[in-house]
């Protein structure tokens, strides 16, 4: 006995030569230790054990420490020590001395902290950054990049497919979380003060088989003027393959690291995307705060935003409005491979009415026929659907104008001139010229009235639907009625079809994506002098429709400027 005593005297006083390094884990994770004897398990934390609560140190310290997340969490970073560090490593090389100044002493304990998702960035250099336009600095904006990793859920419908779009769905189980790593670009304004409050959040589409932005490429004027901050996301598994396997050295260096597990994850994905926006001082948008954050896609991500929409959304409760832009009949798969139980979304595929947040669709006219009508519902207070009449799915603003146009009225012309013919645009060797119409200028309109909606319960004008004269069983049958000059007639309306210069279908032929650009027919000098005798005639007819679309809401009255302007720069008029 008398042998014990001495021992547990001898270890008292060493313990007072000792000092204590506290181990404190944030989430849910383990610190292991080399070279030593330190490891601190998440149980050994909640139960306080001495390993971490003490983890006494004495004589030299020279320890690294690891922290490795349980599964579904991330480590995050470092708290008290180690900062800056850019891996999950802690290492303390302290002689004895200096251990020895805090004897009997606690100093602040190690933190490792883990979070179910890590947002990393800026990535640099903003030069790299794959999608970042060169125009942007141009007009006082900054592209970013970040990376996002963690865990996603899946999601599984708990009751048969509706008809109605109100989809019941339930989050899968954490064992079928899937690991990821993506990446999110941000365009913001270089000065926050120039910030309007709105975040719009893109879903890149995919349809390529790499990431595209074509909501930004179609309304980025829109964009930069009013002072938006846009987040695009790469949510889907055949963008961020794409970039990882990038013939570009710069980019394949860049994104190596990233990894997708299924699209079937891509809906969680998307959530937290708009969840870092709406943080307030948000790390995403470079401390700014957003007031509310708009969902939007195109074309193969409009499918996707219908299934996130009728099936996440009331779940996650995200998003403050969608912009739902050239979307097809049906929605995209709820649950697809490698996941087993794959769910596919039939078609019709309407928005389900009983949201609490506005949505609004934008059809072109080709988009109307491709779908032969299975997109169309009825208005409601939180529903609005404009079908554009003479657009394609596709067109010359989104290549090539809209790549590179400022908003100075420069594309305006380049657009005009290519709906005359003059040159002709047909960079997909398709049968016919593409469409050359208004969809770039009524979809600006579109997002500023869905802004508006947001902003103050006032809603966007209703919009007329195309008039068609008759629908056949098969796909692609609409036949819509049109004028002598062979535009559609109804819809949404715009100058380039109400005072035509051409005929502009919403159907290409022709190789590759030509059914989707849509075709240009430039009426000949005949026809021009048959409808306007003068170019004073054709000018007074062009800006009776841009006041009556500016005034009815279909158009912006700085575009209606340019469109003017366009018009008026007319140089080759027939005579």
């Amino acid at each position: 006995m008398k042998l014990v005593k001495l021992i547990s005297i001898g270890f008292a006083l060493l313990l007072l030569q000792a000092c204590s390094h506290p181990i404190e884990i944030v989430g849910e994770g383990d610190v292991t230790s080399a070279p030593g004897n330190r490891n601190c398990s998440l149980e050994d934390f909640n139960s306080s054990a001495e390993v971490c609560s003490k983890n006494y140190v004495i004589g030299a310290y020279n320890e690294t420490y690891t922290a490795a997340p349980r599964v579904g969490w991330q480590f995050d970073h470092w708290g008290n020590y180690c900062t800056t560090a850019t891996n999950n490593e802690c290492s303390f090389n302290i002689s004895a001395a200096t251990v020895q100044q805090f004897w009997g002493q606690t100093v602040p304990p190690l933190q490792a902290v883990f979070a179910k998702y890590k947002l990393t960035g800026p990535i640099l250099p903003d030069s790299d950054i794959n999608l970042a336009p060169a125009y942007l600095a141009q007009l006082d904006y900054q592209a970013k990049e970040f990376f996002l990793a963690g865990t996603s859920r899946s999601y599984t419908p708990t009751q048969p497919l509706p008809t109605d779009g109100k989809l019941v769905v339930t989050a899968d189980p954490e064992a079928l979380e899937g690991n990821y790593k993506t990446r999110l670009v941000v365009f913001r304004p270089s000065d926050p003060a120039d910030f309007n409050g709105t975040v719009i959040v893109e879903w890149f589409n995919v349809t390529a088989g790499n990431d595209t932005n074509p909501d930004w490429i179609m309304a980025h004027n829109e964009f930069i003027r009013e002072g938006y901050a846009y987040v695009g996301v790469s949510a889907q598994a055949v963008g961020v393959n794409a970039l990882k396997n990038s013939s570009t050295p710069a980019w394949a260096a860049r994104y190596a690291s990233l990894n997708h597990p299924g699209d079937s994850f891509s809906y969680d994905i998307f959530s937290l995307a708009g969840r870092l926006a709406k943080e307030p001082n948000a790390t995403l948008l470079g401390g700014l705060t957003a007031e509310r954050v708009i969902a939007a896609g195109e074309s193969q991500s409009a499918s996707r935003m219908v299934t996130y929409i009728n099936a996440v959304h009331p779940l996650a409760d995200v998003y403050d409005g969608f912009m739902v832009h050239s979307r097809g009949s049906s929605g995209s798969s709820i649950r697809q491979a490698p996941l087993a139980n794959p769910v596919s979304y039939p078609a019709p595929a309407p928005i389900r009415d009983d949201l609490n947040v506005p949505v609004m669709v934008v059809q072109a006219e080709g988009d109307v026929v491709f779908s032969n009508l299975l997109t169309r519902q009825a208005d409601t207070a939180l529903f609005r659907a404009w079908e554009m009449a003479g657009t394609s799915h596709a067109d010359s603003y989104t290549l090539p104008v809209g790549l590179a146009d400022i908003g100075d009225g420069s594309g305006a012309v380049r657009m005009f001139n290519f709906m005359r013919g003059n040159p002709v645009n047909n960079l997909l060797n398709c049968d016919t010229a593409t469409n050359s119409g208004g969809h770039h200028w009524i979809l600006q309109a579109a997002f500023r009235g869905l802004d508006t909606w947001v902003r103050t319960a006032v809603p966007p004008p209703v919009g007329p639907l195309l008039d068609v004269d008759f629908v056949s069983s098969t796909p692609t049958s609409v036949v819509l009625f049109r004028d002598a000059q062979g535009n559609a007639l109804g819809g949404v309306r715009s100058p380039h079809v109400d005072a035509p210069v051409a005929t502009l279908g919403g159907n290409g032929a022709g190789p590759v994506f030509c059914r989707l650009f849509g075709s240009n027919i430039p009426l000949t000098p005949a026809q021009i002098l048959a409808l306007y005798p003068t170019h004073a005639d054709f000018m007074a007819a062009w800006l009776n429709s841009i006041n009556t679309n500016v005034a009815n809401g279909f158009l912006l009255q700085v575009d209606g400027d340019d469109l003017e302007a366009a018009a008026a720069a007319w140089t080759y008029f027939p005579n």
